[in-house]
């Protein structure tokens, strides 16, 4: 998506056109169900030792507290949904580098996961995340702060995917390799989605900026 989506001065002084009560209602279902998945996925993942399922614990924590803070400014001008996304991207980056330390770690340790619970919480984490992104899915093209939390919806189904994968490698190879693989991929993923939000927030914060000293 172009990062010129939100090119008029009205745009900066005034909330978002998201800010509806379908959009916060979204919203509270997505953190909901994403508080709920990190609960099932922390505990899946350390009962059966796969990096991927920590990972994607790890991401649904992270989705929770950013819908978190999308919803508490939610209403304010531009400038500051923008800061929000800055957060947001910060900590997406943060989360890939963490994931692909856990990689490295696990890589040394040499022990294939539990395959069964890989691919069984793997398809239920799926579910949720796609009703999720279906119910995103219509606010993809706002400003960074709604691009922020597409992405972050986008990026998990097609995490979950991968999860399951590495489940089938794992079950047929009787190796950790699948679900080291799925853990880079997810760290690389979520590096890239967190630069591609921070650029875009870095281009609306500075508008924003000029805008304001237009009108000064």
């Amino acid at each position: 998506m172009s990062a010129n989506c939100c090119e008029h001065d009205h745009d900066h002084e005034h909330p978002s056109a998201s800010d509806t009560p379908r959009y916060r209602r979204v919203l509270w279902v997505a953190l909901a169900l994403n508080a709920l998945m990190f609960a099932v996925e922390i505990g899946a993942g350390f009962r059966s030792g796969s990096v991927s399922l920590l990972a994607d614990a790890i991401d649904f924590f992270g989705d929770a507290a950013n819908y978190g803070v999308t919803l508490a400014v939610l209403s304010m001008g531009l400038a500051w949904r923008t800061r929000a996304a800055l957060l947001k991207g910060v900590s997406m980056v943060g989360f890939g580098l963490f994931v692909a330390g856990r990689t490295l770690w696990s890589a040394a340790q040499g022990l294939p996961p539990e395959a069964l619970t890989m691919g069984l919480v793997g398809a239920l984490a799926l579910g949720v995340n796609v009703a999720v992104a279906l119910m995103l899915y219509a606010f993809r093209e706002g400003d960074a702060n709604m691009r922020s939390v597409w992405l972050c919806s986008r990026n998990d189904a097609i995490g979950n995917v991968a999860v399951m994968l590495a489940a089938l490698g794992v079950l047929g190879t009787g190796t950790p390799w699948p679900d080291l693989a799925v853990g880079a991929a997810m760290a690389a993923l979520a590096l890239s989605g967190g630069w591609s939000v921070l650029r875009q927030a870095r281009g609306e914060l500075g508008r924003a900026g000029a805008g304001q000293a237009k009108r000064a």
